[in-house]
């Protein structure tokens, strides 16, 4: 069944570009080691917050890259722009 893991962070305006060309490096780097991560969608909201989803063949599959999470510095690097970050799991129940 296909999984999500959806953050929602800030990032300011000036950091934006370099931001988005670090999520693109750790999406490449992911992608590299755990093939099952089949899209990742980033909108910035209204409140000019953003909220980042990732989609996952499985939970298993996601589990399995977030638990290589500290081998990925990456996204260390990337993460390290935004602010508040809220990470949350879940499982697609239906799509259209």
């Amino acid at each position: 069944m296909t999984a999500i893991r959806s953050h929602h962070y800030r990032v300011s305006p000036e950091k934006f570009d370099e931001f988005s060309t670090r999520r693109a490096a750790v999406i490449d780097a992911v992608r590299a080691k755990h093939p099952a991560l089949t899209a990742t969608r980033l909108a910035r909201l209204e409140d000019g917050s953003y909220s980042d989803v990732w989609v996952w063949e499985s939970a298993e599959q996601m589990g399995a890259a977030l638990a290589d999470l500290p081998n990925t510095p990456e996204a260390f690097a990337a993460m390290s722009m935004a602010d508040g970050n809220v990470a949350l799991n879940g499982t697609v129940l239906q799509e259209r």
